[in-house]
């Protein structure tokens, strides 16, 4: 594995507009795959956007119209915005190309990140990014209602935007709910990656709860911030970071992950 650069491109009042951001990735992108560059880590905030990967759906995107910017990238509809960590690492992978080991590797260094800073997280199966596990479903407050009547349970139409801050992602944690505290949604181009991961800092979450978030119903959304009771920065947190994602991306064995044989029943 090379060295990973890191490239800061504008953080605060020098947030970088997505659109600006995304010339850059795709510059950056080409320059990989000639071997003009090394892997490479690009660093930044953005100003808010809304941004809807490849599968997601219309009912899934904010009620009031307000704009959203489609990219090539996995996943579903999120925001980005202050107080959010972005990161784009660039980076060629070695083929057949192991798309899910490379999520499974930026997941790992947000993991550490967040550790470092006194925050357990986790993955949760078949939802990727990095996760606070909320409460067992009986140990968790009553809302008036009894969970075992949580519309969320039965009704796969139930819209958390049209129903109040009692179902809104950025009050996961008053419900002791599963809330993400980082999304990850890549693409790999000619062997190449792009896009990455967004850490919650400090956001304003309230802004996730004009989409259905990952178009995930049934969870929410949280930061480093409102999981610690107190105020951390982006820049305490950008430090940690890279010394997290150097060691676990320098130090990857990029090998794809063995596959067990299909079994024959016949």
């Amino acid at each position: 594995m090379t060295e990973l650069r890191f490239v800061s491109l504008g953080f605060g009042a020098d947030a970088v507009e997505y659109q600006a951001a995304w010339d850059e990735q795709r510059r950056v992108h080409a320059a990989r795959f000639a071997d003009d560059i090394e892997d490479t880590c690009l660093l930044l905030e953005h100003p808010p956007v809304y941004t809807a990967g490849r599968r997601t759906a219309e009912n899934e995107r904010p009620l009031d119209g307000t704009p959203v910017v489609d990219v090539d990238r996995g996943g579903k509809i999120t925001w980005h915005g202050p107080g959010q960590l972005v990161g784009y690492p660039i980076m060629k992978l070695p083929r057949p190309v192991d798309v899910v080991a490379h999520v499974r590797r930026l997941e790992e260094a947000l993991i550490r990140t967040a550790a470092e800073f006194g925050l357990e997280t986790t993955r949760i199966e078949g939802r990727s990014g990095v996760w606070v596990l909320g409460d067992p479903v009986e140990e968790r407050p009553a809302r008036g209602l009894s969970l075992d009547f949580d519309p969320r349970l039965a009704d796969e139409e139930f819209d958390p935007r049209m129903n109040g801050p009692e179902y809104a992602p950025s009050n996961a944690g008053q419900r002791r709910e599963d809330r993400k505290l980082a999304a990850i949604g890549i693409r790999v181009a000619k062997g190449v990656t792009m896009h990455g991961f967004a850490l919650n800092v400090n956001p304003d979450n309230t802004w996730f709860d004009r989409i259905v978030p990952c178009g995930i119903r049934d969870a929410g959304v949280t930061s480093l911030s409102n999981e610690l009771g107190h105020e951390i920065t982006i820049a305490e947190v950008l430090p940690v970071a890279e010394k997290h994602l150097r060691e676990v991306l320098e130090n990857a064995d990029l090998r794809p992950r063995d596959v067990e044989p299909a079994v024959s029943t016949a």
